[in-house]
């Protein structure tokens, strides 16, 4: 099958997979901690790496209808959330291009 290639992003307060460590985030990317996910409590963040997506899929939210792609950690394959492609109405827009990491599949820990 061949070798992962992973990426580190770095800096102080990183965010990784809860299932196998694998690094995907950092605090500097965090929008907003005030997001809710099937497990609880979620993470809206610019950007992540490590994760690999699914086809969109047209889902019917909380704040209205938008188009995601579910997103899996790269290296074990979990599921962590999801990546909004499109929002549907207009003050949603900001969400589009960011990531969703829900908090009880990620974890935090200090970088360097």
């Amino acid at each position: 099958m061949g070798r992962v290639f992973l990426e580190h992003t770095g800096g102080s307060c990183l965010y990784s997979c809860g299932n196998c460590d694998t690094v995907l985030t950092n605090k500097n990317e965090l929008v907003s901690s005030r997001f809710n996910g099937a497990t609880g409590r979620a993470f809206l963040f610019k950007s992540a790496v490590n994760l690999v997506v699914n086809e969109v899929q047209e889902r019917v939210m909380l704040t209205g209808r938008h188009f995601v792609r579910d997103v899996f950690c790269k290296k074990c394959s979990v599921k962590l959330g999801w990546m909004y492609e499109f929002a549907c109405e207009e003050t949603q827009r900001y969400k589009e291009g960011n990531v969703i990491l829900e908090k009880a599949l990620i974890s935090e820990s200090i970088g360097f």
